[in-house]
């Protein structure tokens, strides 16, 4: 993937494992952001996320709002 840091630290999403398939893999970008890409197709371009929207990203999926 182009224009990515180097040395990014790729995390596969504990919720993952077994979903057919169905993964994410998470990145901590310089500044407290955040990179987001499918697992599968690693060749597709990571979403990026400011550490504010990472944030209420989080917030939200722990007050259930995503269910």
């Amino acid at each position: 993937m182009s224009g990515l840091p180097e040395h990014l630290h790729w995390r596969k999403s504990s919720f993952s494992n077994g979903n057919n398939g169905a993964c994410v893999e998470v990145a901590e970008a310089p500044g407290g952001g955040r990179y987001l890409r499918d697992t599968k197709d690693r060749g597709k371009p990571a979403h990026y996320f400011t550490a504010a929207e990472w944030d209420a990203f989080l917030r939200g999926a722990k007050a259930g709002e995503f269910d």
